[in-house]
């Protein structure tokens, strides 16, 4: 029995209505139940990784679109085939993704008995305005109902997922939101700065969007760094914060360049060495999964460069050692310049030999990463 773990990224890509900065890969499907034939297509997909030296899963994570769309009897025919399949470590995080508005406390119960214990909630932000500006679903009052249920389902692990920069929004506003969302005391807080997406209506909407100016913004990255240290959280990652025994375990195989598989619609994987994806239309993947005929494209990546620039999105960084190990090269050679410099302004460190972003340096990590790469 393999003994090497890796995650398992289940792609739902049905939601309520598609938010109005969201450019993944979801269709609207109002409250309707998730097509059953989705569910079909997934479990083959799943059951193709079957082999006779099982692979051991640490993490499962069900992302969209809106997994809580799903029924628990849905849930528990998808987690029967990746037990069949897989074999779970001895302690996994199997977390799902949850917007307010599509829970019930029967459903949350559901799921807490089929294994999963981690949950991640859509917030965004607690204010009217901001909220039906971003086009989402649900109230802040909608959020709370939810979080209790949640609680009173047993779930001990808990993530709320906010957002800054977004139209409306002023320093002020993003405070108090980060001082209710603090005062349940989740686990971990997400804070992601809003980015623009083309295609999106609030990308085309840019020009005359009522956004926070960039200083703002700024403050806004500020209050949080203060808000959450303040409050017990680590700064683990560019736009995650966690109790010290709560970070994603998840999401640190993306960022530690670890393998996992994706199933689903849209979903990428990176296995062996090679990276592949299914097709982003969810149609034609469910007609060649349930086919057989399902087929991958490989993605042509730099796995240096993306070793760094996801590494260096971690309070930790990356050991040079490792660099060197992995790739046959001296990271430093030829950027001690640009290292020195980046230091001098307080923007990375170099520590026993371990490169690392301040926390200044996160906000500015972009415009860091074109320089060091």
């Amino acid at each position: 029995m393999a003994t090497d773990k890796l995650g398992l990224y289940v792609h739902i890509p049905y939601c309520v209505r598609k938010c109005n900065y969201c450019d993944f890969c979801s269709l609207p499907n109002g409250r309707d139940a998730v097509p059953d034939a989705y569910i079909d297509a997934l479990c083959k997909e799943i059951a193709s990784y079957q082999s006779d030296t099982k692979r051991m899963l640490d993490t499962v994570y069900f992302g969209g679109g809106t997994p809580s769309l799903l029924s628990a009897s849905q849930v528990g025919r998808i987690m029967a085939e990746i037990r069949k399949t897989f074999v779970l470590s001895d302690f996994p995080e199997i977390t799902f993704e949850a917007n307010p508005g599509t829970l019930t406390y029967d459903k949350a119960a559901a799921f807490k008995s089929l294994g999963f214990n981690r949950v991640s909630v859509g917030l965004q932000s607690i204010h009217e305005n901001e909220m039906k500006k971003l086009g989402r679903i649900h109230d802040y009052q909608d959020f709370l109902t939810s979080f209790k249920l949640l609680r009173d389902a047993g779930f001990d692990n808990i993530n709320v997922d906010l957002m800054y920069g977004i139209p409306y929004q002023t320093p002020d506003s993003f405070r108090r939101t980060l001082d209710a969302v603090v005062a349940l005391s989740p686990e971990h807080i997400s804070a992601y700065g809003l980015i623009l997406e083309e295609g999106t209506p609030l990308y085309r909407e840019r020009d005359c969007l009522p956004l926070p100016s960039l200083d703002e913004e700024c403050d806004m990255y500020d209050i949080a760094c203060d808000v959450l240290s303040r409050s017990g959280y680590v700064h683990y990652e560019i736009s995650n914060y966690a109790r010290e025994d709560k970070r994603s375990r998840h999401n640190l195989l993306y960022w530690t360049l670890s393998e996992y598989i994706g199933v689903g619609s849209s979903s990428h994987s990176f296995l062996d060495g090679v990276r592949y994806y299914n097709t982003d239309d969810v149609f034609e993947y469910i007609e060649k999964s349930l086919c057989g005929n399902l087929t991958h494209s490989e993605c042509e990546v730099d796995l240096a460069f993306e070793y760094v620039m996801l590494a260096l999105r971690l309070r930790d960084g990356f050991l040079l050692s490792d660099y060197e190990e992995r790739f046959g090269a001296s990271f430093t050679v030829g950027k001690e310049d640009v290292i020195s410099r980046l230091s001098e302004a307080g923007l990375i460190t170099l520590t026993d030999g371990r490169l690392a972003l301040t926390e200044r340096g996160f906000y500015l990590s972009n415009s860091i990463l074109v320089e060091i790469l």
